[in-house]
C-alpha cells in the first residue's frame, strides 16, 4: 500500500513563508505525476501545483509567482515552498500522486492557517 505523508503545515502571519514536504513510501518515478492540492471550509478541493516526472509544472493562477513545487527524487519527496501568504491560502493542503494507471493516493493532509 503506497503512503503519502505529508508535512509542514503551520500557522503564519501574512506576507511569510512556509515549506510542506510529501514524503512517499515507494520511488516517486512510480508516480506519472505528483501534485498539491488544497480544501478550504465549505470549498471544494482545487488544484495547487503539479511536478511530472520529467519536471514539467502547473500551476493554479492564484499561487501563480509565489509557490513553486520541486522533487527530491533520492528521497522520494515532493515540496511546495509557498511564498507571500495571504489569508486566502489558507487550507488543508493534500499531496497526490498519480500512478501510470492513473490511479490516484492522496495524504492525510496538513493544516495551512495564514492570519495575523
Amino acid at each position: 500500500q503506497v503512503q503519502l505523508v505529508e508535512s509542514g503545515g503551520d500557522l503564519v502571519q501574512p506576507g511569510g513563508s512556509l515549506r510542506l514536504s510529501c514524503a512517499a513510501s515507494r520511488s516517486i518515478f512510480s508516480f506519472s505525476h505528483m501534485g498539491w492540492y488544497r480544501q478550504a471550509p465549505g470549498k471544494q478541493r482545487e488544484l495547487v501545483a503539479v511536478v511530472t516526472t520529467g519536471g514539467g509544472t502547473v500551476y493554479a493562477v492564484s499561487v501563480k509567482g509565489r509557490f513553486t513545487i520541486s522533487r527530491d527524487n533520492a528521497k522520494n519527496t515532493v515540496y511546495l515552498q509557498m511564498n507571500s501568504l495571504k489569508s486566502g491560502d489558507t487550507a488543508v493542503y493534500y499531496c497526490k500522486g498519480t500512478d501510470a494507471a492513473r490511479h490516484d493516493y492522496w495524504g492525510q493532509g496538513t493544516q495551512v492557517t495564514v492570519s495575523s
